[in-house]
């Protein structure tokens, strides 16, 4: 499976809502691995399986403590403490964001074998979460932003003439149009 690739905006698979992980088998381990080998080659910190045109809830990161593997995740707890962090993202290349977000979250999801875990992250890690949670359910940084800081950052990225590739969306496209 490494025929994986990040999309570029305004690929219609960034704006999927994924459906749940059904079966934690060698499929899914082949498809996180894909996406980790993709997120390094990238430089990214984090990748969700809709920016590699993939429709399942699921996401990896590595904050520098070693790869995190994100099935099915659900934050549920937030800190009432918020702070802005300027946030990039390998989907919108060389677009960055000052996104106002909590500071801690507890999360519970499961690993690539189906074991549960719940942990609480802060900081960069927290943020991370919270932006690939967002791909998740079809939202990037740009819908954080106001109006015209968004059309600036849509512009740029036309003007730079990126031409994303459908090759790899039919999974993501087909969830979309199920919902």
């Amino acid at each position: 499976m490494n025929f994986l690739e990040v999309k570029i905006y305004p690929d219609p698979c960034l704006r999927v809502k994924t459906r749940p992980v059904e079966e934690f088998d060698s499929d899914l381990r082949e498809i996180l691995s894909a996406m980790s080998k993709l997120m390094y080659k990238s430089q990214g910190i984090g990748l969700a399986a809709t920016q590699a045109g993939v429709g399942i809830k699921a996401f990896i990161m590595d904050v520098g403590e070693g790869l995190c593997v994100f099935v099915n995740p659900e934050i549920v707890e937030i800190s009432g403490k918020k702070t802005r962090l300027e946030e990039g993202c390998l989907s919108l290349p060389g677009i960055t964001a000052g996104i106002v977000r909590p500071e801690k979250v507890k999360v519970r999801a499961f690993d690539e074998n189906g074991k549960m875990f719940t942990r609480i992250y802060q900081d960069l890690a927290a943020k991370a979460v919270q932006h690939e949670m967002d791909h998740l359910n079809g939202k990037l940084i740009i819908d954080r932003i106001n109006p015209f800081k968004r059309f600036l950052a849509v512009r740029e990225l036309s003007l730079r003439k990126q031409d994303p590739s459908h090759r790899d969306c039919e999974v993501a496209c087909s969830v979309r149009n199920r919902n």
